[in-house]
């Protein structure tokens, strides 16, 4: 067996937080969401919505797609093309019009989603395969790399979109993706076949975790895999209603569109610590406990924020994303566990489509409540919206909290799977 320095099996590492940093850029959409209601769907939150939904969803699709190549050849070129795919997405959605509001679907949503599943789930699996020691761990830093980008590119995104507008930022961050993705391409590499870290003792984790490395096709016959993919989808949906409308709920509740600003980057930022601290902390209280707690820790969260105001409201915002986190962090490591690290990267991007959905269906129903929360006035035939009724959007709060209590008794329920070989 092959053993090497620690120190090398950092280098991809650091490459795919480079990377992630730049696909973090998926949840800084309610800084566009605003602007790009009113400028191209007319004023339309659910349309705009959907932008941010189809990108999460197709991001499952991409996740799937990318994983097989990079579970049959090497991760590397799965990257590359990823992010000319993403990149290229973002720049056609610069030329968005009212006149024809489906490109920035197709542009942003479909093809930025696409390319950007096609590097996140190689990274996720090219990473494990160098830790296999501290799988949750590495995982919870890869992932929150994607969190920490919405930090870095939140301000970033506000400058360019005061001085060129939300279109042509789209421009920008699009030649900045396929820069980065292009170079960080080149140090993303499996480990050499037998390779195994210094110190670690495989045969405990075998008779631990089971030596069995499932194919896609044999993962989708076991119940486990729909019970993992759809609670997926349930966990996902309080933390992405909130991401996707931080900054309208915190102007709608008295705070200036700058503070509001800053919400969008706390809970970006804690969305980023919450998938390194579970995951980091699944591998000793396991994914099971770990899941399950985070499950009753959203239920209670998000229907506490039509109760709060003020600073509080940022420290809730805060909380949500910090659990919400957890999820992106746990979820690709416990489908390491029950499935196997073989094909875990188009294991993954299967069990990603759960997610996906989840991101479809809670961004169309936060969009429909918004609408309805919306108290607009019309000015020389011009129709705007002067306040938000957030009561009104108490109903989707509701809806994410069953959904979160759904899932947690689910996870109660879930036992892990044994191949047929067992």
């Amino acid at each position: 067996m092959n053993q090497e320095k620690i120190t090398n099996r950092w280098i991809p590492v650091i490459a795919a937080v480079v990377i992630q940093f730049c696909l973090g850029t998926a949840y800084i959409w309610s800084v566009f969401q605003t602007g790009i209601a009113n400028k191209v769907f007319n004023g339309d939150n659910a349309s705009a919505a959907l932008t941010f939904s189809l990108l999460l969803g197709t991001l499952a699709f991409g996740s799937t797609f990318g994983g097989r190549l990079q579970d049959k050849k090497t991760p590397g070129p799965v990257v590359f093309w990823g992010g000319l795919v993403l990149g290229a997405g973002f720049i056609l959605a610069s030329f968005t019009s009212p006149s024809f509001p489906w490109l920035l679907w197709i542009a942003y949503g479909l093809l930025g989603g696409f390319g950007m599943g096609m590097i996140y789930s190689s990274l996720i699996a090219t990473c494990q395969k160098w830790f296999p020691d501290k799988r949750g761990l590495i995982t919870g830093i890869i992932v929150s790399a994607l969190g920490f980008g919405g930090v870095i590119f939140t301000p970033i995104a506000r400058a360019l979109i005061k001085n060129a507008g939300e279109l042509q930022t789209f421009m920008w961050l699009g030649i900045i993706f396929i820069v980065i993705s292009v170079i960080g391409s080149l140090f993303i590499k499996n480990p050499p076949k037998g390779f195994i870290p210094k110190g670690f003792d495989m045969d405990s984790i075998a008779k631990k975790n089971g030596t069995n490395c499932f194919t896609s096709r044999e993962m989708l016959k076991t119940p486990q895999f729909y019970l993992v993919a759809f609670t997926f989808l349930l966990a996902c949906m309080a933390g992405l209603m909130m991401i996707g409308f931080t900054a309208p709920i915190a102007i709608a509740k008295g705070l200036s569109p700058e503070v509001a600003a800053t919400g969008v980057m706390i809970i970006a930022l804690f969305n980023s610590f919450g998938r390194v601290f579970w995951g980091g902390i699944s591998d000793k209280m396991g994914r099971r406990t770990t899941l399950l707690t985070l499950l009753i820790m959203t239920a209670v969260l998000i229907l506490l924020v039509n109760v709060v105001n003020g600073i509080m409201l940022l420290v809730l915002i805060a909380l949500i994303g910090f659990s919400y986190g957890g999820f992106l962090g746990v979820f690709p490591v416990i489908t390491a566990d029950f499935w196997g690290m073989k094909n875990m990267g188009s294991n993954y991007g299967i069990i990603l489509l759960g997610f996906g959905l989840g991101a479809i269906i809670s961004s169309y129903i936060a969009g429909y409540f918004k609408n309805l929360a919306n108290v607009t006035e019309t000015i020389d035939g011009i129709t705007k919206v002067v306040a938000v009724d957030l009561t009104k959007m108490q109903p989707a709060f509701i809806i994410a909290s069953g959904a979160a209590v759904v899932g947690a008794i689910l996870i109660a329920l879930l036992k892990k799977p044994k191949h047929i070989s067992e």
